[in-house]
């Protein structure tokens, strides 16, 4: 008989016995207490690198987001408070553009960076509830969670808050069990921390307190030194801010009082309900790819077996589970009930930071079954995703670019706009562009692409408190209107009209080009505002 019919049979085999390899190699380095952080922060890293470079063909035809050109502003200044929000985001926007170029890549860079972060530090909460097998399963489904990659792409204060708010959560497991002076002082310092990113933390920070009021060894952690301690800490590093927001007369809470404060209930309503349905839709992504990495790895598919134990987790720590149960179930429902008491605009971006705890919440339900193959099978799937989206980036910007002409917001050409405006400006005057006064999506963009990184005034809202309105008279500004916008070029007319009165008028037109396909054409007043003498 020929040996050839035996082939196939064997390659299969070798095929087989390499991916068992691979799989009780990764489960080894994943349960193994020396080697296990590595491991997750090796994957943390190399997800960040991938989705870099992902989003930088994703993103290739556009600009930043102005979010994005706003916080590299605000890190210009380390100031204690920039307007609108608490200071860390722009201060960790400052600190990595003292160490990167002002780039696009950089900026995709930093927003990976900030969730790669938030996944070890998860993997650090997980560990406290579930065992290591568990842990690293769930760190990979929020790998596959989209505001942890695609979603993810604009470093904002909403980003941001995946730094402090999971080291919230592990200094609060932590001061839970340890009840001491030691842990209260480091969960008042991460509450410290979360508070300065944005106010929009205190729903994290109430739903700790909730939990620790709720559960049912709370009067053994209130008893303690520790929630004590980390009141009393977070009030003491809080002063500099509050004296800060003081002096400012409180301007981002009556900022946000002004802008997100609702007179129609059934507009409330229906953003509530895009709220909720915009993150269930995200939220699909992981548990339904966890779901399927079960499945592929089980010995059985009878439902009853497929995903259900038999008996439960001897390793589950039970009171570290129903803590991270409760704060996830009230930061998922409690943000979208005060909206609709309190009638306030409901924006899908506030869940970007709220449900980071969802896959840990999933794996820790004690009778779920985590199969050592699904480790393996679920780390496939990321990959095979990521280097997926590696390869079609590029032909996915092109077909959205030949679609953008209705979408001059997002495919304007502002940095070519802050190039041309750079140089007839140091042309004119031998003296660097200072102030640009326009809307906050044309001004943050001129600061991020000008060479000369020009302090932004946004007419008719809060001052960052970077520079000021006799800063621009003093130095000379460039205003500038969009006239492809007919809402908010009338007041930007009005404004220039009372603030720029000896300006040189200039018109201009900016268009971009990618992957042979025009981007839409877009005129800008320009108005320039000399020096004073």
């Amino acid at each position: 008989m020929s040996t050839a019919s035996y082939l196939p049979a064997a390659r299969r085999a070798n095929r087989r016995l390499t991916i068992r390899r691979a799989a009780a190699w990764l489960v080894s380095r994943a349960t193994d207490p020396q080697t296990g952080l590595w491991l997750v922060i090796s994957f943390a890293l190399v997800h960040a690198v991938l989705w870099t470079a992902i989003l930088i063909k994703l993103k290739a035809a556009q600009d930043v987001h102005m979010d994005v050109a706003e916080a590299y502003g605000w890190g210009q200044r380390f100031l204690l408070g920039y307007g609108k929000h608490p200071p860390l985001s722009g201060w960790m926007a400052g600190v990595w553009f003292k160490f990167f170029p002002v780039a696009n890549w950089s900026t995709y860079a930093l927003a990976m960076a900030t969730v790669s972060f938030a996944m070890v530090v998860c993997w650090l909460i997980a560990l406290r509830v579930v065992d290591r097998r568990r842990a690293f399963f769930s760190v990979v489904m929020l790998a596959l969670y989209p505001i942890f990659n695609f979603k993810g792409f604009k470093y904002n204060a909403d980003l941001a808050q995946l730094v402090p708010l999971p080291l919230l959560v592990l200094a609060y497991l932590n001061a839970f069990e340890q009840r001491s002076v030691r842990s209260g002082l480091l969960l008042g310092f991460a509450g410290a921390l979360a508070l300065m990113t944005k106010y929009w933390v205190l729903t994290m920070i109430g739903a700790i307190g909730l939990a620790a009021l709720i559960h049912p060894q709370r009067l053994a952690f209130l008893r303690s030194p520790a929630p004590w301690v980390a009141i009393g800490t977070m009030a003491v590093l809080m002063i500099p801010h509050l004296v800060w927001l003081e002096e400012v007369d409180f301007l981002p809470l009556t900022y946000a009082g002004d802008v997100y404060a609702l007179s129609s209930r059934a507009l409330n309503v229906e953003l509530v309900i895009g709220y909720i349905g915009h993150n269930l839709g995200l939220l699909a992504a992981p548990v339904l790819l966890g779901l399927l990495a079960l499945s592929l790895s089980s010995l059985s598919w009878r439902p009853a077996r497929l995903l259900w134990s038999s008996r439960p987790n001897p390793e589950l720590n039970r009171a570290q589970a129903l803590n991270v149960w409760i704060i996830q179930i009230i930061v998922a429902i409690g943000p979208p009930l005060g909206a609709l008491a309190f009638t306030v605009y409901m924006k899908t971006d506030w869940g970007i930071p709220l449900f980071f705890l969802v896959p840990l919440v999933l794996v820790a339900i004690p009778r779920v079954r985590i199969p050592r193959m699904a480790l393996f099978t679920i780390t496939a799937i990321w990959f095979v995703i990521t280097v997926a989206m590696l390869f079609a980036a590029p032909s996915i910007a092109t077909q959205e670019m030949a679609s953008s002409h209705n979408t001059a917001s997002t495919y304007a050409a502002r940095s070519e706009l802050a190039r041309e405006l750079t140089q007839t400006w140091q042309a004119k005057f031998h003296s660097r562009w200072a102030v640009v006064a326009a809307r906050s999506d044309i001004s943050e963009p001129m600061t991020f692409y000008s060479p000369d990184h020009p302090a932004a005034i946004t007419p008719g809202e809060v001052s960052s408190g970077l520079t000021s309105l006799d800063d621009a008279k003093r130095y000379g500004f460039i205003g500038i209107c969009d006239t492809t916008d007919p809402v908010f070029l009338k007041p930007c007319e009005a404004w220039m009209a009372e603030h720029a009165k000896d300006a040189e008028p200039l018109v201009m037109t900016t268009q971009r080009f990618y992957g042979g396909h025009p981007g839409p054409s877009t005129v800008w007043k320009v108005y320039l505002v000399p020096p004073a003498n």
